[in-house]
């Protein structure tokens, strides 16, 4: 039995196939819109063109750096995670789009801490179960330490606001609590005890509110809150079983909010049926065994706990999207990895997989 020495090439494989059908679904997508907003079809592709370019450099780095350095660095990593959540909240510097204080930076040049909080917060949770593992069975010395750092973060993230985020963090959390082998009672009583505090979150603000009843049933206010949900799934009925076409949707003609990003994937199963939105769905799972045959197959815990967190991360949030899109889930603001339009996601995720695609070259065959 020896290390691989070589990255994980079905990975690799899925990701360049899912940014691929990303791009060819931007460029059909986005195109009404771009050009309503900017007079150029091409404005949002030839960003996005840019960004993947960047997000392939930043994997291809990541995928050449020893994963255990992250280990080393773990606690800084955290202390910048958390500041850069601080910045985004104080007035001047972290920008407000649609509402929310979600970015940092020039017109040109934006990053969105909470999606780099993502990529941190899993790095920092895989050292912790790492150096602490004798202590997982105590509530108090091994799983609160933890708890308090996530409810910080969760409640920066909150605050900016970006439920969907902080949903993504937290699940990705929990998951890697119940592989480090913490007590199954332990694991019980905190998701128990997380659906008031889930409750409250979604009540207390009239939007989430009304998200929610929406989504319970959209067409009792089919011009307001359960408008987004209609024309998602009116996207999705038009495509059928083969679709209506690449390049054809109707939706996205100004009907389907944000069709190149949170609601791509309607648009996807518009132009590409039913078979495209499987076939979608098939690559994650793809990615789902993969990134959990390296978790297994790497020698060392922190390779795999960091494995299992960054698996987690992409496909907790591919589940939020495609449940928002198919009314399966409330409506959140949350891109589908690899195949929405964003810059700082994008190249987030990429540098996640790069990370995963180094760990892929410890594990033993």
């Amino acid at each position: 039995m020896q290390e691989k020495q070589t990255p994980d090439y079905i990975v690799l494989f899925v990701i360049i196939t899912l940014m691929t059908l990303g791009i060819i679904m931007i460029l059909s997508a986005s195109s009404i819109r771009a050009h309503a907003m900017y007079k150029d079809s091409y404005y949002l592709f030839r960003h996005q063109l840019v960004w993947s370019l960047v997000g392939i450099l930043a994997m291809i780095f990541f995928m050449n750096i020893d994963y255990h350095i992250y280990q080393k660095n773990a606690k800084l990593i955290l202390l910048i995670t958390i500041a850069g959540l601080i910045l985004v909240l104080i007035p001047g510097v972290g920008r407000v789009v649609g509402g929310s204080r979600r970015w940092i930076g020039f017109s040109f040049f934006q990053v969105q801490p909470s999606e780099l909080a993502k990529l941190g917060v899993v790095i920092y949770f895989s050292q912790y179960f790492t150096r602490k593992k004798e202590h997982l069975d105590s509530f108090s010395r091994g799983i609160i330490p933890p708890l308090i750092i996530l409810g910080l973060i969760f409640a920066l993230i909150l605050l900016e606001p970006d439920l969907g985020t902080g949903v993504t963090i937290a699940g990705t959390f929990f998951i890697m609590l119940f592989v480090s082998g913490v007590r199954l009672s332990h694991l019980m009583m905190l998701s128990l005890s997380s659906l008031p505090l889930l409750y409250y979150f979604i009540m207390s603000e009239d939007y989430r509110r009304e998200r929610l009843l929406s989504f319970l049933d959209p067409w009792g206010d089919p011009l307001d809150t359960g408008y987004h949900i209609i024309q998602s799934l009116l996207a999705l009925g038009s495509g059928g079983f083969f679709g209506v076409g690449l390049g054809h949707s109707r939706q996205k003609f100004l009907y389907l909010p944000e069709p190149g990003t949170d609601f791509i994937f309607a648009v996807l199963g518009e132009e590409l049926g039913f078979l495209g939105g499987l076939f979608v769905l098939g690559l994650f799972f793809l990615f789902v065994w993969r990134g959990l045959k390296i978790a297994s197959s790497v020698p060392d815990m922190f390779g795999s706990m960091l494995a299992v967190g960054l698996t987690t991360m992409v496909i907790i949030q591919a589940v939020i999207n495609i449940g928002v899109v198919t009314a399966s889930m409330p409506i959140t603001g949350i891109t589908l990895p690899f195949i929405s339009y964003g810059g700082t996601s994008l190249v987030i995720m990429l540098s996640g997989v790069g990370i995963l695609l180094n760990i892929s070259k410890s594990a033993v065959d």
